[in-house]
């Protein structure tokens, strides 16, 4: 019974003196813990007030309030990481500053790897948030998407076809292709082929298409519509007609190249130059040098002759 008591001491004595030294030690470090509170709340303090200047900021600079909001929140979270851990260096935990900042770079690496995709997508997204290759309003096309963009999103872009159809495209497949943007410079090259006959004279009929196009309203910088002969076709001389017209603009693609092949047709007509229609030419003989009607002459005269001789 003595032994048991005994021991019970010991077991008590060894409770009471760690709770005297972690007591003695929290009173100690009470400066130390007030500090490290007043760090945090000082960092606090900092973080939102940053976070509200650059919300500004980034929202008159981004299309996207998206991309601006998860950029604020980034740079938010690091001021206040920051706090925390110089309060835990003050408080004297330098080993649990270690083991978190460990912690957090095995758990983004999980992370990394198990949402691959949408990491992809995210960092796409703000790399074009960053470039701007494109903003909303904007006509852009890609290898498979042409449409004008109605929202720029942190994973994906919606675009607004021509078709009239909505295509949520992920942000990797813009970021990864080759985007043409016809918004950024606003304007836009048209490309109209003309074939001419052989007869006529493409000097000629360069100066009239040229003066014909550069009387229509939607053509601009009049000094650089141009006409190419291009090739020899099969029954034409074909001519290449390039000019520039604003885009977007009030009248669109598609009626100004309406415009200008109807006027380059009359104007042609007006001037006598002929639009030929495809002419083949057939050869009966197997040498070749031989055509139809020379072949029907000689079959007629074949034929003339054998009458007359069966009439004697």
């Amino acid at each position: 019974m003595n032994l048991d008591l005994s021991s019970i001491d010991q077991f008590w004595s060894l409770i009471n003196s760690k709770l005297n030294s972690w007591l003695e030690l929290g009173i100690e470090n009470i400066p130390n813990f007030v500090v490290a509170c007043a760090v945090v709340i000082l960092f606090a303090g900092l973080s939102r007030l940053v976070a509200m200047l650059l919300r500004r900021l980034f929202r008159r600079s981004m299309d996207s309030r998206q991309i601006a909001d998860l950029f604020v929140a980034i740079i938010r979270v690091l001021i206040l990481g920051v706090g925390v851990f110089i309060a835990l260096e003050v408080v004297g935990l330098k080993g649990t500053v270690t083991s978190l900042l460990a912690g957090a770079g095995i758990i983004g690496l999980a992370l990394g790897f198990a949402f691959q995709d949408i990491t992809e997508n995210l960092i796409a997204g703000i790399a074009m948030g960053i470039r701007k290759p494109f903003r909303i309003g904007d006509i852009i096309a890609t290898e498979r998407i042409f449409g004008t963009v109605e929202a720029i999103n942190l994973r994906n872009t919606v675009i607004e076809t021509f078709f009239g159809q909505m295509d949520i495209v992920p942000n990797k497949l813009l970021f990864r292709d080759v985007v043409t943007n016809y918004s950024r410079y606003q304007k836009r090259r048209i490309e109209v082929p003309v074939g001419i006959s052989y007869a006529d004279d493409p000097e000629v009929a360069r100066e009239c298409i040229v003066e014909t196009i550069n009387g229509l309203d939607c053509v601009i910088d009049k000094d650089q519509t141009q006409v190419y002969a291009e090739s020899f076709g099969d029954s034409s001389v074909k001519l290449l007609v390039w000019f520039w017209i604003h885009y977007p603009g009030e009248t669109g693609f598609m009626e100004a190249r309406h415009q200008a092949v109807v006027n380059i047709k009359r104007a042609l007509e007006k001037a006598d130059i002929l639009i030929p229609f495809p002419i083949r030419t057939l050869d009966f003989n197997a040498r070749g040098g031989e055509k139809l009607d020379a072949m029907v002459r000689g079959y007629q005269s074949k034929e003339t002759a054998r009458d007359g001789g069966s009439g004697q």
